[in-house]
């Protein structure tokens, strides 16, 4: 019993942590984007990222069984890297260049949407009308925010960035179907991810001829977003999934990241926190909440 509760406690202590860290990031998007490109960004944070990975490896005497991974473990791993982090940041971070933080970061929880519609064709779900009804309510949240609380006129006032929002929360659906199904050790697979994905935002760099020497400081959002959006803060919130009693109480204060991110974006970045903002992300939250409670019902892992 006792053993339970110092575990459970330890388990709302990651979560914490996690929540904490990823409230703080869509402020380092905006603040990095001031003096990097979308592709420099995710150029500095996934590089920093693989090195995380590389000494959580080395922490946990992992690194003979990184090297040992299979022909078809590396295939898979660089399907995924190509879905996360090369693709989902590069229209992420676009989205973030053209939208206001509080908006991006709103529309970017669709994905757990995203998540239910696709897991239909890809994992053969029944969609029920509860289902149906969550998504309803979480879409016309994301119409609030892009309408900026003007709904019925259906006037996006910057639909590129809102396109590209949506698109990312496509994209990272995509990556989390295909990746819980693999079941390799996390830490491996993470950091074989991460290097794929480098590559490839690598070369995506040199194609657009962005490779430039900055002052050292322009870096250290990169830095920060390596480390605390596509690092460790993941693995802080698997072990809270891993040590937690009832892991659906765990898994569901993931959303009060985004309250505690327009709190933050507020003092940090100053932006005036509008009621559209509040409202739409109100309802997509609802609406995911509400579909949770039928047979889709993901589990939120950012």
């Amino acid at each position: 019993m006792e053993k339970s509760r110092r575990e459970n406690s330890t388990a709302y202590l990651y979560a914490g942590l996690a929540i904490l860290l990823w409230s703080t990031v869509s402020t380092a998007f905006k603040i990095s984007l001031r003096s990097l490109t979308p592709s420099q960004l995710l150029l500095g944070a996934s590089f920093v990222s693989l090195c995380v990975f590389f000494c959580v490896g080395l922490l946990q005497k992992k690194i003979a069984l990184i090297l040992k991974s299979s022909r078809q473990d590396l295939l898979r791993s660089a399907v995924l890297g190509l879905l996360n982090p090369f693709l989902y940041y590069s229209v992420l971070l676009e989205a973030y260049n053209c939208l206001p933080a509080q908006e991006a970061q709103a529309l970017n929880y669709i994905w757990a949407v995203m998540l239910a519609l696709l897991s239909i064709p890809i994992l053969g779900q029944k969609f029920s009308w509860r289902d149906f009804s969550g998504v309803l309510i979480s879409f016309c949240g994301a119409v609030v925010i892009a309408t900026r609380g003007k709904p019925f006129s259906l006037h996006f006032e910057e639909p590129m960035g809102v396109s590209l929002a949506l698109a990312s929360t496509l994209i990272w659906a995509l990556f989390w179907l295909f990746n819980v199904r693999d079941k390799r050790d996390q830490v491996v697979k993470l950091f074989w991810i991460f290097a794929f994905g480098f590559i490839y935002v690598l070369i995506f760099v040199l194609i657009k001829g962005e490779i430039k020497i900055l002052k050292p400081t322009a870096w250290l959002g990169a830095i920060y977003v390596g480390i605390f959006e596509m690092g460790i803060t993941f693995l802080f919130w698997l072990l809270a999934l891993q040590k937690a009693d009832v892991t659906a109480r765990i898994a569901n204060l993931i959303f009060l990241t985004p309250f505690l991110s327009l709190i933050i974006i507020h003092f940090i970045l100053r932006e005036k926190i509008t009621v559209s903002t509040v409202c739409g992300l109100v309802l997509i939250i609802g609406g995911i909440l509400w579909q949770q409670t039928s047979s889709l019902s993901p589990k939120a892992t950012k």
